[in-house]
């Protein structure tokens, strides 16, 4: 039971860390066509819950949405970062992204490639919509102005997520996929 509550500890701060640094460096947003980036920096969440659980998703989610909103506050990249020094913007939907992709994972652990790659694509359409609802409810955006911003950045942001998410977590859980097995992915 204590090396149960030490590993939940340590893959929470690993994530935390990597969802931090990818935030720090810029790592975790990739220039993407439409002028807004891609970003990769909710991966970290949804692996921590898929691999120790709903909490430490929370978890993470949390530290991913409170460093959002400092770096938005000290060095924002843009003049849409200003939005996300509003917890509500940056934080509150992140909580969710973490326990929405230990569901999915949870109801389709059977099926694991096909329960990984929806974890992933749900837990980043969880940050898209969420995120955007709050731009939409607390800046007085319409859908209609949001909506091109999730076709054009939230779709492939999923599909990134899920393929980062296959590859780890079936490499660390040594999932089958196809002929390779593991760390053979």
């Amino acid at each position: 039971m204590p090396e149960e509550r030490t590993r939940k500890i340590v893959i929470a701060g690993i994530m935390s860390a990597i969802a931090i640094f990818l935030g720090v460096t810029r790592l975790g947003f990739i220039t993407w066509f439409s002028g807004a980036s891609l970003t990769i920096m909710h991966v970290p969440v949804i692996i921590g819950a898929i691999l120790e659980g709903p909490v430490v998703g929370l978890v993470i989610g949390l530290i991913f949405g409170v460093s959002s909103m400092i770096q938005a506050a000290v060095a924002p990249g843009g003049p849409a970062d200003t939005l996300f020094t509003n917890p509500l913007i940056s934080v509150l939907p992140r909580l969710f992204i973490g326990p929405v992709a230990w569901l999915v994972w949870k109801s389709l652990k059977n099926l694991p490639v096909v329960g990984l790659i929806a974890a992933g694509v749900l837990g980043s359409l969880t940050n898209t919509i969420l995120v955007l609802g709050m731009i939409a409810v607390v800046a007085n955006f319409s859908p209609a102005q949001l909506l091109p911003i999730v076709v054009a950045n939230g779709l492939p942001e999923a599909i990134g997520s899920a393929l980062i998410v296959l590859v780890v977590v079936g490499a660390w859980l040594r999932i089958r996929v196809g002929r390779k097995q593991g760390a053979n992915l």
